[in-house]
């Protein structure tokens, strides 16, 4: 007589709850800014218009040109993140797992601080820190001879969004440098005696060993950035207001989904073209994140054959 699998209904049990409240605040509100994408206002409430709101979108020179700017700049927004936030985390998680290093917890928890800071705190605090009037910036490069460097970085067209995106990397390092010493932890110590029985020691075996095994968290890691980064809108909106100055140079998808949505200054919201931007971000965030599974799998299949 065999015996039958259990049932693990427990498991259904525990996850109800999380599964109802992520359902409620986050996969009925997507879909009903995509229903309300192909509606419009009309003489007498909402009326059904298809994909002419996209049409407006991309087509009506004024509407394509505030979009592709701000998804230009949302691009140049996560490069930079790629480019040197990813890098440095994984450059402190090496360090910080050495077990020689004394005091490792006291940086960790200096470095990850700054990642539980309001965007208000951190937008307001930086915009006075980089003031060419009240700031500290100026006084703090002149004590070291490079006063001449200093620029109202915030107040020029070509470099406010860098020196945005470098406050933000400032604030969310702690967040790669966690999760990729989580898994440099997560290695058998069998693996390293192996290695050091080989010769191989110091950054040769987080070269040659470690990092070629925490290479899925580090794909994890990007995955991450991609999506938070074209979600992002507080720090920005915080330093430079929705209109993400200056002449919108610091304008990303997200301030342009604020000002459209709910209205800015003499600019009346309009919820339903608001809704066909959301969309659009839905959009470009789910082709990036199958792209990039796809090149994974496309990767591993290689390895494999």
């Amino acid at each position: 007589m065999t015996d039958r699998p259990r049932r693990r209904w427990h498991i259904a049990v525990f996850l109800a709850p999380a599964v109802l409240v992520y359902t409620a605040i986050m996969i009925i509100p997507l879909f009903d800014t995509l229903r309300l994408a192909l509606f419009n206002k009309g003489d007498v409430g909402a009326v059904f218009v298809g994909l002419a709101n996209f049409k407006t979108l991309f087509g009506d020179p004024n509407w394509s040109r505030q979009f592709w700017n701000a998804l230009v700049n949302n691009c140049w927004f996560f490069a930079l993140h790629m480019a040197v936030q990813n890098p440095i985390g994984i450059a402190l998680a090496a360090i910080l797992s050495n077990p020689r290093l004394r005091f490792s917890g006291v940086y960790r928890t200096a470095i990850f601080v700054p990642t539980i800071l309001s965007f208000v705190i951190v937008g307001f605090a930086w915009k006075l820190i980089l003031s060419p009037i009240w700031g500290i910036a100026p006084n703090m490069l002149d004590a070291v001879g490079l006063k001449s460097l200093f620029s109202p970085w915030l107040g020029k067209e070509s470099s406010a969004l860098t020196t945005l995106a470098l406050i933000s990397v400032w604030q969310f390092v702690g967040i790669p440098m966690m999760l990729i010493y989580a898994a440099l932890l997560s290695i058998p110590d069998e693996v390293l005696e192996a290695a050091e029985c080989d010769g191989i020691t110091g950054w040769g075996a987080f070269w040659k060993i470690k990092l070629p095994l925490i290479l899925p968290s580090i794909g994890i890691v990007s995955i991450l950035t991609f999506v938070a980064n074209f979600n992002a809108f507080d720090l920005i909106y915080a330093a430079q207001g929705a209109l993400a100055g200056p002449d919108f140079s610091s304008d990303i998808l997200g301030t342009f989904l604020y000002r459209t949505f709910f209205g800015f200054q003499l600019q009346l919201g309009d919820p339903y073209m608001g809704s066909a931007i959301a969309s659009a971000m839905f959009g470009v965030i789910l082709i990036g994140v199958c792209l990039y599974l796809f090149g994974i799998q496309t990767r591993i299949r290689r390895y494999q054959f």
